[in-house]
């Protein structure tokens, strides 16, 4: 009995495997805009407040390690939602910056 039904189980695992893998392609922000996946594994880009990143003369820097991201390294990259997000390996805190997402500034 259990291998007749077998067969039929097949075509329901398939039909749902692209959702399951489009699913886990990629994350969403807060505010529902999607980071792109050569910033993010599906959890290493969050929200950070303002004052977690200082702009200085030398670049933007991030102020839980201190590393310093010069503005015109490809790290840096336009917030679709105006905060800042912040994607490091694997998600640590301490962890250096794939992606730093920057709101535009007023000039």
């Amino acid at each position: 009995m259990f291998c007749s039904r077998l067969p039929l189980a097949w075509p329901l695992a398939a039909a749902a495997l692209p959702v399951m893998v489009a699913a886990a392609a990629a994350h969403d922000s807060k505010s529902g805009w999607t980071y792109p996946l050569a910033c993010c594994s599906d959890f290493d880009c969050r929200e950070v407040a303002e004052a977690d990143v200082l702009e200085g003369p030398q670049g933007y820097v991030i102020k839980v390690t201190g590393e310093v991201i010069p503005m015109t390294s490809r790290k840096v990259r336009n917030s679709p939602d105006g905060q800042f997000h912040w994607c490091s390996v694997q998600g640590k805190a301490d962890g250096k910056t794939i992606c730093l997402f920057v709101p535009p500034r007023a000039y």
